[in-house]
């Protein structure tokens, strides 16, 4: 084995034992839900089949406020929305490298494809966010809208529009022309935002779902939460498993995009991200489940923030390969690093947030469905 093969058979080490070690976990995961929560509908059935009505416990308790809308709606569903937008980005860009449309060498034309794919899934992303904001009864939905087609656009856009002075103020090549600039602004608004209206109108037509319990009118006290339940250490500890599964390539991505390696992999990149989806997923479900038990019914936000603390843990990396495998020394390019890599653990942020909250919605639509109340 030669020098240059080393690399490579570390690469492919790596990630099956990174994939080995998420599945395992993901399969020990669902088989405790999966027994868990049948004992529990085992439970309430025998209950409900008994002529003396035994007194409701666990996850049955907040069945009269589990689909209460939670606090702020507008914006949790225009970052779902958002988020829907970027899943489509990716799995689909991800998909064309895969059947060799993009290639590795263009670095150019995988970022343009992916821009563009972006701007086109604006259909789905009013979709999803006119959709949920009507479901957990939203009013303005004009400016739902607005900031679905302009909230991480606009972010995006203005974090760029300020590094490019830097990079103007030190006549680098890296600099992007007004020519391009001005572009981008026509992608935006002259593409993206009238398909965001488009999708939104088909959103606020159809008709919102019907939960399967009613909603009381005087909302229920959440019991003192036990330390391990509280959100701050719930939301945090519910980011490492997702986190895990994407480390290794992770570091073989920052390399090829700072260190000028090519990363061919892409293979390898969309089981990955499977993987990932269904590790949030199941994160997001246990964690659900547990708060559930508690009597705690706030799990709209804590559902999407339970997966989407992964990118904590990106950012973090990211900020432990500066410092271990760069040797940047000017501020400028600094800012540049850390500039891109906080875009990039927003991206990721909302790709896994959606599909933690879609997986618990899910679920908890699944289990209060399966249930009789009275």
């Amino acid at each position: 084995m030669t020098s240059d093969d080393l690399p490579h058979q570390i690469h492919w080490f790596s990630i099956v034992n990174s994939l080995m070690i998420v599945l395992f976990l993901t399969g020990m995961v669902a088989m405790i839900m999966m027994r868990t929560l049948h004992r529990d509908l085992d439970r309430y059935r025998q209950a409900e089949s008994q002529e003396d009505v035994e007194e409701e416990t666990g996850w049955k308790l907040v069945h009269g406020d589990v689909f209460r809308p939670p606090r702020n709606p507008m914006l949790l569903s225009v970052l779902i929305g958002t988020g829907v937008q970027t899943l489509c980005m990716g799995v689909i860009t991800m998909i064309f490298a895969v059947l060799g449309f993009l290639s590795p060498a263009n670095r150019g034309g995988l970022m343009t494809a992916a821009l563009l794919l972006y701007v086109f899934m604006g259909v789905p992303a009013g979709f999803t966010s006119a959709f949920l904001h009507k479901t957990l009864k939203g009013q303005d939905w004009k400016k739902n809208i607005v900031l679905t087609s302009c909230l991480l656009p606009g972010i995006v856009f203005l974090v760029f529009f300020i590094l490019n002075f830097f990079l103007w103020g030190e006549k680098s090549s890296g600099a992007v022309p007004f020519g391009t600039m001005f572009a981008l602004l026509v992608l935006w608004f002259g593409i993206s935002v009238p398909l965001v209206f488009l999708g939104s109108y088909f959103g606020y037509r159809k008709k919102p779902p019907d939960f399967p319990v009613r909603i009381n009118q005087i909302p229920r006290q959440v019991p003192e939460q036990v330390w391990y339940m509280q959100p701050a250490f719930s939301i945090t500890v519910g980011g490492v498993l997702p986190f895990g599964a994407v480390f290794i390539e992770l570091f073989f991505i920052l390399s090829s995009i700072w260190l000028h390696q090519f990363y061919y992999v892409f293979g390898f990149l969309l089981l990955v991200f499977l993987i990932l989806i269904v590790t949030c997923a199941e994160i997001s479900i246990v964690m659900c489940y547990f708060q559930l038990c508690a009597e705690d019914y706030h799990w709209w936000w804590r559902s999407f923030l339970t997966s989407g603390s992964s990118a904590g843990y990106m950012f973090a990396y990211s900020v432990f390969y500066f410092y271990t495998k760069l040797e940047i020394t000017k501020p400028i390019s600094a800012l540049l690093y850390f500039s891109y890599m906080g875009i990039t653990a927003l991206i990721f942020f909302l790709l896994t947030g959606t599909i933690g909250f879609y997986a618990c919605y899910w679920f908890v639509f699944k289990i209060f469905s399966a249930i009789k109340v009275d």
